[in-house]
Order: structure tokens, then C-alpha cells, then sequence
């Protein structure tokens, strides 16, 4: 019988006759093993005999063996082979079969042996293959959590996937390259594949991925060299770089590390600086980095400025819908001017909202499919001709208009909010400025919120658009607190942003409250060591649902009890009641822009004394009727998000007035102490003197709780006040991360009709502390000013005693630097620091607006929609309070609330 011989690949041998192949990884391996298979073919593997030529075999039983999860008829499927067929070893289709195993990346090594050869030229083969690994689990090492998500599911290593050498490469470039972009460029990533050990009947085959991550530190810029520049000086050119700087002990509001991808945009606002003063041909010739040693490099940046030019024709071409003189207002250029590329850029194809320039000319009036190109005619010496070529296309018009993604809010409440209708002409104005209106009704996630063009059609000259929101936390608890002005003050409100009183009837609504008519309801308790108040209002934004007119309406009761700073003790035998009530209409204005709103508001307050005697309240028993008329002017862009808005301005001005009794009363007020009526008088009714001796008229003493109680029983006064508030973005480090300058100034007086009656002792303005309390007790405003205790800064040369008089004029300054930890719908997260300085007054004759009460801090805001606003600020006063000597020092001002 003949012996029977045994064919096998061996990787040993593949490895010597293919050394210098390209590495170890997968490449290397099919390579050789093809070599040894068209070389070697197969060595004897039971008796080491060598195989000779190739000969014919009819192929006889198939084994599979290895580890794999696919059973031996699948295995032998993919294969092709079949028992009986005639089949050269070696010959070509046996290296074509294998390759077609290779290529379908499910196995990491194939082994082909002959194990028998009987009747002559029948041979049983055996097919070992060893299956590509899956993925179990993947635990990176080095970095964040965050981070880790991202990574994973960047590469996609998601449990179940092959884990073949070139996904073990990939993954190893991909980080390293990523980290290396972002400026850490000794950033090294090691990866390491354990086997699971297998204890399931069925083999799994399953790996754990373990990935090692240094990145080690940033690189930064040492120097940055700027070679060839003659016109435009080093530092100027440096300015340019907004992202790429230089180590600079005096610099530390731009980092000096160094990120490849802002310097590759560094590098065209370079040119575009050059642009800017007329030198249209400058470029970079070369950049060099150069590593100085493990944690600095050098920039060598070599430019080529070439001439300056200027402003020769601009000729209009395509232009129907505006006139040639239309456009040269647009755009601000003239015949002569120094070139400027980016200004030309700017004001020709610009297309940023709010922005003068040709595009949005027509962008906003109706031609969304228009296009514009600036193309250069002629350049003679150093003037250049252009030619504004325009594309006007077809007048666009909405066609239908949708929302998604609201389902708490009623479609009706979003679309009478929108800027943009179905049939009315395309503005690219209307649409920012809905996507504005939508954010500020701070019931969807402002930073979210996406317009989007749906089937837009040139040719017909419509399309459709489609708003897309996520609903945010509207409805809100409100926990309060703080110390100052005699102690602890407490609040604790209910505040449902998004209310529905229709709602209120339907029992399905209750999700745990009737949502989504846009409506405000609010409860609002607060309470400290000598007073409590207590407040109900409601507000519908859109009366009868077709014009933007808010109703509003209010209850408040306030029950205060005289304290004794000194000992720090109220006595609740001396009460003060306020009951108040007012209703409020509100209009959105059209004109002169769609941001003012004007707003009415007529209230009336009772209030009620019982033994209650201060230096204000010199009517001890006894009551005041205030009956009110308020108006309001309001103008506010502000965008977008109203949680941290990043543009635009907010400036009010409101007036309250009462009627001016004294016109038509007949009452002297000056003579009323001389009024026999207002004389002290004991039981009996004779007069008395301070002492309680009796007197005659000539020496008659006026009651002053009496003159007082008729001064004041119906209050005359007027009060005006104004608050301005812009927001500037002075950096921009991502789509979200934004540094922002809050700036806020507000200024308010309260005056009288009356000389003689005076200004009364309620709605007077008190400052410092938190702010907690506004237009609580007796119609008094706290206004917030950190750093000091609630209502301590008062007007200097002023009595202890008449620390809680309150002032008749007060103004306030502050600066506040913003800048975002995250945005993101589950935590809108940012930190503050924070200049203020403000002062009180009992008159203009003591006015001095530099006479102010400084202060400085810091703080934090986190804003959750299921927790609602979280802050706390730490201030330093820079400037004494009255009974307290030196600096006041610091203070702790917090807020707490609870948003579901």
C-alpha cells in the first residue's frame, strides 16, 4: 500500500522566505503564506517526505477543525469545495480557495493538510482555521468618561465586533492622530487583547480590548517667528493668529499651546489680515515647526506680501430687482479706496445675521436661490476692477411650515411665536428672528433648536420649513435663601411656565400638571425672622389667542413685624399688613422694531399699621391706600439661549404714577400742622404738649401720627427706573463655548408731586445682598449688590436708626465675565466672576455717582430641567456698611431651585 502523505502551510517557513515583507500585521502573513504555497506547496507532515509535482486527487473527506463558532458545513461552504471533485495540490484553485477565505476578514489563520491518500488517488483533507476574535468588552485607560464614550463609539468597538489586526491599528492611529490635532504631540496609545476564558459549551471566541492612552502634556509655542513682513509689523501679524500664540508672561487670555487645526485657521486669517490693508497677493511661502524640546516648539511663519492695491469699477451685472445705486449703498465701497478683501467678502457674499451686506439684501427679501460672485475684471498697476455678477433666480415663498419634536407644547403656542408663514416670501431675517422667539419662550432647549429647508425648489420658487425642538423643563419649584437684613430669608415658590388653565377641566392633562397653553401661574411664599409674603399670579402671553397682548394678574398679602437690629428681635405685637392686587396688559410692538414691548399695569394696596412706629412710619395705627398706574417700555434682542444669552441687548424703562391728589384735595399739606384738628390732645380732648401737659392754643403742639395719617392715606408719588444690559461675545472657542461680557447698569428715582407732603415712606429702594424679595413688603425694590449684607448699603451720614428707611434714589453698575462649562440639554452649566459697585441716596443734593460701594466675586450657575437654576457667588466688599468699620469682607449669596 502507499504510504500516505501529509501537505501542510507552515508559518516558520513563510516567515524565512518572505523577511523583508511589509510588517508582521495581516498583510505579511497572506503574503507569505501565498509564497510558501506556490514555492514549498506542502511538506510531509506524517513522514516528512517532500512533496514533487503537483498531482491530481479526488477529494475524499473534509474535516474542519480550529476554533470557530461556525459550524463544519458552513465552514466547507464558504469554501467550495466538494467531495469527489478532482483537485490539484497544489495547484490554483486550491490558492484562489484559500484566498477567498482570507478575504472574508472572519478568520486570523488557515492551515490546508492532506491526512490521507487510499485508493490510489482519493485524499482526505483536513481544514484547521482559527476564527477572528469578537469584542466582549473595551475599558480605556487615560482619559475622561466622557472622552471614553467618544472614542469608542468613534471607532465603533462595540461589543460583538471582529477584533482583526487592522481594527487594532486603525483604532491606534485614529487616537493618537486625534489627540496629536489637538496639540498633544507625544501622545502614545497601546492596545492589548485578552481571551474571555470560555466556560459555555459552544465556543465564543471573545476577547477584551484594554487601551492605554498618554497623552501627555500640550505642546507650547515658544516663539513665533515671522519672517519677510515689511508692511505689517510682527505684532500686528501675531494679533491675527487669534488661536495660535506665543508664551507671553504679561498673556493670559489666549493659551499658547499649540493645536494644528487652529493654526491651520490662524494661518488664513494671516492672509486675510494682509487682505484687510490692500495686499491682495499675500501669501505664506513656508511654515516651519520646529521642536525644541519635549513641551515647547517655535513657529517660523515666511510670507510674501506683495503690493497694495486699490479699488477700481465695481459694475453690477443681473440685477433686476435692485438698482446699481441700491447696491452701491449695500455696499460701502468706493472707486479709490485701499482694497480690502475681507471687508469686500463681508459686505458682497456675507451672510451672518444682522450683517449689511448684498446677500443678505436679497436673502431677506425673498431670493433664497439667489447667488452672488465676485469676480476681479482687470488688475492695471495697482487697481482693481470687479464685476458683482448676480444670480437672482426666482423669488422664494414658504409653502408650508412645521414643527417637531414638541410634545408637551400645543402647536398653536409655537406658531404664533414664528417670524416665517406659510405664503409669505422667504427671509432669512424671519427665520433667525423665529428661532430667537422660540428660544426665549424657554421651553425648549434653546441650543438645539434647528431650522431646517424641506423640498426647496428653484425652479417653482418655493419651499417648506421645518422646525426642530426638544422640549425642556417649563415648570419650576423655587428655593431660595440667603442671609442679611436682620437674618435667614427663605423662599419657596411654584412657578409653571407652560401652564394650561383650559387644562385645569381636563383630568388627562395632569402629566403631573395641565402643560402646554404657554401660560404662567406662580406661587411665591417667602419668609425671614420678621416677615412673611405671600403671592399668587398668572399671566396669559397671547389674549384671545390672535395678537401678541399678555394679561396679567396678581394677590399678594405681606404681614411684616418691627425688628430691632440691635438684638436682632421682632415683636409680633407690632405688625404691618399689605394686601395688594393689580391686572396688566402688555403689547409686542411692531414698530419700530418687532423687540419693544410696551406693558400697562393698574394695581391698588391697602396697608395697615398696628403699633408699628420707625423713623418712616411715623403713624404708628393707622392705614394707606396706594392706587396705581404703571407703564413700561421694553426692548429686548437678546439671543438665544435665555438661560446664557451670547448677543443682543435688554433695556427697560418703567414709570409709576399715582394720581396727583393734591390738584384738586384742597388740602394745604404745608399748614396741616397748625390745623386745630391736628393738635396733640390728651382723652379728654384738651391740649397737650409732648410731655402731656396741657397748653393753651397758642402753645399748641401738632399730632404728628395725625398729620402724617392724612399725608398719607391715599400716596402721591412718582417713581422711574431704568435697567440696560448688553452681552458681547469676546471669544468663541467651539459651537457652544462662548465667552460672553455681561454689562448692566440701572439708575431709579422716586419723587413727589408735593414739596409739602413729601415723598412717602413705601416704594422706596433698598440695596444689597442677594436681591431676594423683590417688590415684596411695602412696595420696596431690593436691588442685588454682592459682596455686601441684603439691604445694607445705605445713604452715608445716615443714623443707625434709620437703617430701614430705605433710599428715594439709587444707582448700580456691574460687569460680569461668562463663560460655559456645558450647554447641554441634561446641565446648562457656567461660571461667573463678576465686578458691581453701587450707592443709595435720600436726595440729589447728596448725588455723587463715583461715591459707590465696590465689590468683586465669583460664582457658578448650573441650571438642570429637573432641578431648575443652582448658584452661588462669593463677594468681597470693598467698602465699609453702616456700624461696621473697614472693608465689609466677604459674603455668601446662593440660590436653590427644584425644575421637573
Amino acid at each position: 500500500m502507499k504510504p500516505f502523505t501529509t501537505i501542510k502551510t507552515e508559518k516558520e517557513d513563510l516567515e524565512k522566505q518572505v523577511s523583508n515583507s511589509v510588517s508582521a500585521s495581516m498583510t505579511k502573513k497572506i503574503f507569505t503564506l501565498f509564497a510558501i504555497l506556490f514555492i514549498f506547496s506542502f511538506t510531509a507532515k506524517a513522514q516528512g517526505l517532500p512533496l514533487g509535482d503537483a498531482k491530481k486527487y479526488v477529494i475524499g473527506d473534509i474535516k474542519v477543525t480550529g476554533t470557530t463558532t461556525y459550524n463544519d458545513q458552513t465552514v466547507i461552504a464558504f469554501t467550495g469545495l466538494k467531495k469527489g471533485e478532482e483537485l490539484y495540490i497544489p495547484g490554483d484553485k486550491l490558492s484562489s480557495i484559500i484566498k477567498k477565505l482570507w478575504k472574508l476578514n472572519l478568520f486570523s489563520d488557515i492551515n490546508v493538510y492532506i491526512t490521507d491518500v487510499h485508493d490510489g488517488n482519493v485524499a482526505d483533507l483536513e481544514l484547521e482555521i482559527k476564527e477572528v476574535p469578537v469584542l466582549n468588552l473595551v475599558k480605556i485607560n487615560g482619559v475622561k468618561k466622557s472622552e471614553k464614550e467618544k472614542l469608542i463609539k468613534e471607532n465603533d468597538l462595540k461589543k460583538g465586533a471582529k477584533v482583526t489586526e487592522n481594527l487594532i491599528t486603525t483604532t491606534k492611529n485614529y487616537i493618537e492622530n486625534k489627540y496629536r490635532k489637538e496639540g498633544f504631540f507625544n501622545s502614545d496609545v497601546t492596545i492589548q487583547t485578552n481571551a474571555v476564558p470560555d466556560t459555555s459549551a459552544q465556543k465564543t471566541n471573545q476577547v477584551n480590548m484594554i487601551i492605554d492612552v498618554n497623552k501627555g502634556d500640550r505642546v507650547k509655542i515658544a516663539d513665533i517667528d515671522i519672517i519677510g513682513n515689511k508692511k505689517l509689523s510682527d505684532a500686528k501679524l501675531r494679533r491675527s493668529l487669534k488661536n495660535t500664540k506665543q508664551k507671553n508672561f504679561f498673556r493670559f487670555w489666549k493659551r499658547s499651546k499649540y493645536v494644528p487645526s487652529d493654526y491651520e485657521e490662524d494661518k488664513q486669517a494671516l492672509i486675510n489680515k494682509y487682505k484687510e490693508y490692500g495686499y491682495r497677493d499675500a501669501r505664506i511661502i513656508s511654515d516651519t515647526l520646529i521642536k525644541k524640546d519635549e513641551k515647547t516648539v517655535d513657529l517660523n511663519i515666511k510670507v510674501e506680501e506683495g503690493d497694495q492695491y486699490y479699488i477700481g469699477d465695481i459694475d453690477f451685472l443681473g440685477n433686476a430687482a435692485y438698482s446699481d445705486e441700491m447696491l452701491n449703498r449695500v455696499l460701502g465701497i468706493d472707486k479709490g479706496d485701499v482694497y480690502n478683501g475681507v471687508l469686500l467678502d463681508e459686505r458682497i457674499t456675507g451672510r451672518e445675521p444682522n450683517k449689511n451686506s448684498i446677500a443678505n439684501l436679497y436673502q431677506n427679501n425673498g431670493y433664497l436661490f439667489s447667488n452672488i460672485d465676485l469676480v476681479e475684471t482687470n488688475v492695471k498697476n495697482d487697481t482693481i476692477d470687479f464685476e458683482v455678477r448676480i444670480v437672482e433666480g426666482k423669488e422664494a415663498f414658504i409653502d408650508q411650515v412645521r414643527v417637531t419634536g414638541n410634545d408637551k407644547t400645543k402647536d398653536r403656542v409655537i406658531y404664533r411665536e414664528m417670524r416665517t408663514k406659510p405664503g409669505q416670501k422667504y427671509s432669512q431675517e424671519a427665520v433667525v428672528a423665529t428661532v430667537r422667539e422660540l428660544g426665549q419662550l424657554g421651553f425648549f432647549d434653546a441650543e438645539q433648536l434647528k431650522p431646517e429647508f424641506v423640498d426647496p425648489n428653484p425652479n417653482e420658487g418655493t419651499l417648506s420649513l421645518e422646525y426642530q425642538v426638544v422640549e425642556a423643563g417649563a415648570s419650576q419649584i423655587e428655593l431660595q435663601g440667603g442671609y442679611g437684613g436682620g437674618g435667614f430669608i427663605g423662599t419657596l415658590g411654584l412657578s409653571f411656565n407652560n401652564f394650561s388653565l383650559q387644562g385645569l377641566f381636563d383630568k388627562d392633562a395632569y402629566k403631573p400638571i395641565p402643560m402646554g397653553d404657554g401660560q404662567t401661574l406662580s406661587l411665591r411664599a417667602q419668609a425671614s425672622t420678621f416677615y412673611q409674603t405671600y403671592s399668587l399670579s398668572f399671566r396669559e402671553p397671547w389674549l384671545g389667542g390672535k395678537r401678541p397682548v399678555s394679561l396679567s394678574t396678581s394677590f399678594s398679602y405681606t404681614r411684616q413685624f418691627l425688628y430691632d437690629y440691635i438684638n436682632r428681635k421682632a415683636d409680633k405685637s407690632r405688625s404691618f399688613d399689605i394686601l395688594g392686587v393689580s391686572i396688566g396688559l402688555a403689547k409686542r410692538l411692531t414698530s419700530p422694531d418687532q423687540y419693544v414691548t410696551i406693558s400697562n399695569v393698574i394695581g391698588f394696596q391697602r396697608y395697615e399699621l398696628n403699633n408699628y412706629n420707625t423713623g418712616l412710619f411715623t403713624f404708628g395705627n393707622g392705614f394707606s391706600n396706594n392706587l396705581y398706574y404703571q407703564l413700561g417700555i421694553t426692548r429686548d434682542n437678546t439671543a438665544i439661549n435665555p438661560i446664557f444669552p451670547t448677543s443682543g441687548s435688554k433695556f427697560s424703562i418703567t414709570a409709576k404714577l399715582t394720581p396727583p391728589y393734591s390738584l384738586w384735595n384742597g388740602i394745604d399739606y404745608g399748614d396741616l400742622k397748625n390745623q386745630p384738628e391736628y393738635q396733640l390732645r390728651d382723652d379728654n380732648g384738651n391740649l397737650i404738649d409732648e410731655r402731656g401737659n396741657r397748653v393753651t392754643e397758642d402753645n399748641s403742639v401738632p399730632d404728628t401720627e395725625k398729620v402724617d395719617q392724612k399725608k398719607y392715606n391715599w400716596l402721591e408719588f412718582y417713581k422711574i427706573k431704568f435697567e440696560g444690559t448688553w452681552y458681547t461675545n469676546l471669544a468663541s472657542f467651539g459651537p457652544s463655548s462662548n465667552l460672553v461680557l455681561r454689562t448692566h447698569a440701572e439708575y431709579g428715582f422716586l419723587g413727589a408731586y408735593n414739596s409739602a407732603r413729601g415723598v412717602p415712606p413705601f416704594e422706596r429702594f433698598y440695596l444689597g445682598g442677594d436681591g431676594l424679595g423683590a417688590y415684596s413688603l411695602d412696595g420696596r425694590e431690593t436691588i442685588q449688590l454682592r459682596g455686601y449684607p441684603n439691604q445694607s448699603v445705605v445713604p452715608i451720614d445716615r443714623p443707625s436708626t434709620a437703617r430701614d428707611d430705605g433710599a428715594t434714589i439709587y444707582n448700580k453698575y456691574s460687569l460680569e465675565l461668562r463663560y460655559p462649562i456645558t450647554l447641554k440639554p441634561a446641565a446648562s452649566i457656567y461660571a461667573l466672576t463678576f465686578l458691581e459697585a453701587g450707592a443709595s441716596y435720600d436726595n440729589f443734593r447728596d448725588y455723587n455717582p463715583f461715591q459707590l460701594n465696590r465689590s468683586a466675586g465669583v460664582g457658578l450657575r448650573v441650571f438642570m430641567p429637573t432641578f431648575g437654576l443652582l448658584g452661588i457667588d462669593f463677594g468681597y466688599g470693598f467698602d465699609p456698611v453702616l456700624g461696621k468699620p473697614g472693608p465689609n469682607g466677604w459674603e455668601t449669596h446662593f440660590i436653590i431651585g427644584q425644575q421637573f
